[in-house]
């Protein structure tokens, strides 16, 4: 199972749909790191530093970042806004256990085919 830092923008409905299905998902509210107004370097300094995989809505910045850090980093993953998030966190799920790990990767999760980096 994977361990995730979910980014502010992230739902609690995600949160709790990735939980269930056994992933270990740290939001920013229970890091104390939400409303600070922390860029998103921090957020992916602070996954980093837990061994977490960052989930953001925001792909553009997060694209840019895997690009300046080489891949150095603990994972990206970058999804669509969804209304089912059950339903996300199935296929997102299913899609990790295919995959040997995000370690230095950016994952692109949208309605459309995903995109590992």
């Amino acid at each position: 199972m994977a361990s995730f830092y979910s980014n502010e923008n992230i739902p609690l409905s995600l949160v709790e749909a990735l939980r269930r299905l056994g992933h270990d998902v740290l939001t920013s509210f229970e890091a104390g790191q939400a409303n600070q107004g922390i860029a998103d370097e921090g957020v992916l300094q602070f996954a980093a530093g837990q061994g977490r995989i960052v989930l953001t809505y925001n792909r553009r910045h997060f694209k840019r970042l895997h690009r300046q850090t080489r891949g150095g980093h603990g994972g990206i993953v970058s999804c669509s806004p969804e209304p089912d998030t059950l339903g996300q966190a199935l296929r997102l799920d299913e899609l990790l256990r295919r995959l040997p790990g995000l370690t230095g990767r950016h994952l692109s999760f949208y309605l459309r085919p995903h995109q590992l980096e």
